[in-house]
């Protein structure tokens, strides 16, 4: 069964993940990739994630999928306990997912029931296509990406960051330019999209 926790900001939604797993998380091992915020500037949000994952007990094993080897992130992501993707910019890190493979091996594992965690860029990769992103993120930063297709875990659009600055303004031109042909889910950084097998809640901190 499918078990996905999609956050907008995740250092101020961590504590849902506790009642969300229903499991000791002391221990458990995250696979951590940070690979969207590579284009970013501002990255603050990466060092905020991985101290509140270990604030919860995990034991982060981060790993760079631009530059690590295959053998490396198949093992981590196929042999670690969850699956944590961070935000930044949603192309760049389809175009890293979809250039290195590992797009499929997060797809297989999510499908077979490993936790999946994400955050902004990190949520909405999992929905079908990210076309919709370029009224928030700078697809130009994806040179080589050719196509919007991702990784169609889930059947929804998650919208991160929905009333929240400086992304506000962003969030609402999604709305109105794709809300009658998408099944969105706008979330606010004190919200989760919280996903069991074909189940789908939003819950508000």
């Amino acid at each position: 069964m499918k078990k996905i926790f999609l956050s907008s900001s995740f250092k101020d939604v961590a504590p849902w993940l506790v009642h969300f797993v229903g499991e000791n998380l002391e221990g458990k091992k995250v696979t951590f990739i940070p690979t969207a915020s590579i284009p970013e500037k501002v990255k603050f949000y990466v060092e905020s994630g991985k101290k509140a994952l270990e604030n919860l007990g995990l034991v982060v094993d981060e790993i760079e999928i631009s530059t690590a080897t295959w053998d490396e992130i198949a093992s981590k992501i196929r042999g670690n306990d969850y699956i944590y993707i961070t935000g930044g910019n949603t192309f760049y890190l389809l175009q890293e997912l979809k250039r290195t493979g590992v797009d499929k091996i997060i797809a297989e594992e999510v499908n077979a029931g490993k936790l999946y965690i994400g955050e902004s860029a990190g949520s909405m990769i999992l929905s079908p296509n990210i076309e919709y992103v370029q009224l928030m993120d700078d697809v130009q930063e994806a040179p080589a990406l050719d196509s919007f297709a991702a990784l169609g875990v889930i059947e929804f659009y998650p919208v991160p960051h929905h009333t929240n600055i400086p992304f506000k303004k962003a969030v609402e031109n999604i709305i109105e330019e794709y809300g009658s042909q998408l099944n969105l889910y706008p979330i606010s950084n004190a919200e989760v999209i919280l996903v069991e097998g074909d189940r789908i809640k939003v819950e508000n901190t």
